[in-house]
């Protein structure tokens, strides 16, 4: 990556300084007449340097950290870009002015170390540090402290052999062994930087190989001069390589740079992950709305069950009111032949505190309470199952929404009541209007909007679109309504657009996704539903499985 970046980036001039989240940075570089966004992660999960083309949006108030970079950074030249030996640390020196208006040196030191990770700032000249994203103290670190005013030290060093350096030939004396796994770790132990993807790669390669020295120089060569950025499809995950990997098995896909690479393997996981940490209180209150919901659900089930027996009280009822004569104060059982069913003898059971009539009037009571009751449960089961439906579609938005579109979702429960707003004094000034949906457009210049939650649903559906626009949704689950916006789009548009709406749903990783389409014209929306609901008639249905590759390239499509 430093190989990549340094002769694209070295020479630009810083021209925007941002933190869309916590542990990531955006640094955009002016170089060679275009604007490079310069993504500096420490995240413990996706740590890592590339230059992205995904948006961020930014927090209507700067970091601490933003605000310190802001002022040391801000116009700075980058000199130059490079990794710490073959170890996982990367330093961008720049050249600023401070307020006097003199030259100071400055770098800023990405460790990309698993949840170790870091982004530092320091001062060259007495490299003490002027910041960090996050500070370490002692209590969490001994061998160092990363605090502002602390002067800065290096990780520790691992004593291993340089693999670009190195003369040894240690390679050549791996154990041939029937399990790869022995001589990768061998490789990971002797050499410097080595990952356990691209030390198993090795191992597989020298095993192999007529010529161990040629394959070690070849593979090396390739790594710092002719990367082939590759993702490999497995069957439980997706893997990225620098090169195409013979141990990896799999369909593979190859990137025309290590940074596209990136894009493409983390622009999902990153994106779940952000909204998993900043949708969690939201998951964990719809969760435990929908615990609730089905909860209530069962035992209105086993009323409605029990209200079976409503017909049994009535029956006793009139056969102790036909034999109310055999009937005794004081008797707890009377059997009783039953004219509704062949004279069959019938066992009822009395109170013996009450007199025969009222004894026959509390079955009758019984029956009226219970067939009352099956309206209301009924009902009562009629909106709980709504409610269900309504959290399930909510959960589903949240699986595919972007960060941004978490406040839509917020602001709906809380106009639906389910949630209050954090503060009044933020209550009064809350967004209500919702986020735009996201523009898609086919080959041939057609747009296609989709929303992504319940009120851009409502507002794209019901008032954005023309009547003679076609309206898409998968059938019969929650996902996201879309909207083409043609009076009379062909099949493939239609089609590509039925792609998006199985994409943008609960089924995106099914196959033969029925999509309902219709134009919006036939759309309704029932008084009193909840954002989102509609119904519909006259559709036609048409069957796809979703594809990434469609998604992405109507969504490069609509950037142009």
């Amino acid at each position: 990556m430093v190989h990549e970046l340094a002769p694209l980036l070295t020479g630009g001039r810083v021209a925007r300084i941002s933190q869309p989240y916590p542990n990531e940075l955006i640094l955009t570089v002016r170089a060679q007449r275009h604007n490079y966004p310069l993504l500096l992660s420490a995240h413990p999960n996706y740590a890592r340097v590339q230059v992205t083309e995904i948006p961020f949006v930014n927090p209507a108030t700067p970091t601490k950290f933003t605000m310190s970079l802001r002022k040391y950074l801000d116009g700075a030249i980058l000199t130059s870009l490079k990794q710490v030996a073959n170890d996982r640390v990367v330093q961008l020196a720049f050249q600023s002015r401070n307020e006097l208006g003199d030259l100071q040196g400055l770098t800023l030191i990405v460790e990309l170390m698993g949840r170790r990770s870091n982004i530092i700032l320091i001062r060259e000249s007495d490299q003490r540090i002027l910041d960090t994203i996050k500070h370490i103290a002692s209590d969490q670190n001994r061998y160092r402290l990363l605090l502002p005013g602390v002067t800065y030290i290096a990780p520790p060093q691992q004593d291993r052999a340089d693999p670009f350096q190195a003369q040894d030939q240690y390679y050549t004396q791996l154990d041939q062994t029937s399990d790869l796994f022995v001589p990768a770790k061998q490789l990971q132990t002797h050499y410097q930087g080595l990952g356990f993807d691209s030390a198993l790669e090795l191992a597989t390669r020298l095993k192999n190989s007529p010529d161990q020295v040629q394959t070690w120089t070849t593979f090396l060569t390739a790594l710092s001069e002719h990367p082939e950025p590759t993702i490999t499809t497995g069957t439980k995950q997706l893997t990225f390589s620098p090169l195409p990997y013979g141990s990896q098995k799999g369909p593979q896909t190859h990137y025309a740079t290590l940074s596209e690479m990136l894009d493409h393997f983390y622009r999902d996981k990153s994106q779940n992950d952000r909204v998993r940490q900043q949708g969690s209180r939201l998951i964990h209150f719809v969760t435990l709305e929908l615990k609730k919901d089905r909860k209530k659900m069962k035992k209105l089930q086993q009323t409605l069950a029990s209200s079976d027996k409503a017909d049994d009280y009535r029956v006793k009822g009139e056969l102790l009111t036909t034999y109310l004569y055999q009937v005794q104060r004081g008797m707890t059982t009377i059997t009783l032949p039953n004219y509704y069913d062949n004279e069959k003898p019938v066992k009822i059971a009395l109170s013996n505190q009450l007199t025969p009539s009222r004894n026959a009037q509390k079955y009758f009571t019984k029956y009226q309470k219970l067939k009352n009751s099956v309206a209301f449960v009924t009902e009562q089961m009629q909106l709980t199952q709504a409610e269900i439906d309504y959290f399930s579609g909510i959960l589903a938005q949240i699986e595919i929404a972007d960060p941004k579109d978490l406040v839509d979702i917020e602001v709906e429960l809380q106009q639906q009541g389910y949630l209050k707003a954090h503060h009044k004094k933020h209550a009064k000034n809350k967004r209500v209007k919702p986020s735009q949906p996201e523009q898609f457009k086919t080959d041939t210049g057609v747009l296609i909007e989709v929303g992504k939650n319940n009120l851009q649903n409502e507002r794209l559906t019901l008032k954005t679109a023309q009547k003679t626009d076609t309206w898409l949704h998968a059938k019969n689950i929650p996902g996201s309504h879309v909207i083409i916006h043609d009076s009379d789009p062909d099949e493939d548009t239609i089609l590509v657009a039925a792609n998006l709406a199985a994409y943008f749903s609960k089924s995106r990783l099914s196959a033969s996704v029925p999509v309902d389409y219709v134009q919006v014209k036939k759309i309704r929306k029932p008084n009193g539903t909840k954002p989102g609901f509609v119904i519909y008639e006259g559709q036609h249905t048409c069957y796809v499985t979703p594809d990434e590759k469609i998604v992405a390239q109507l969504r490069a499509n609509a950037q142009k």
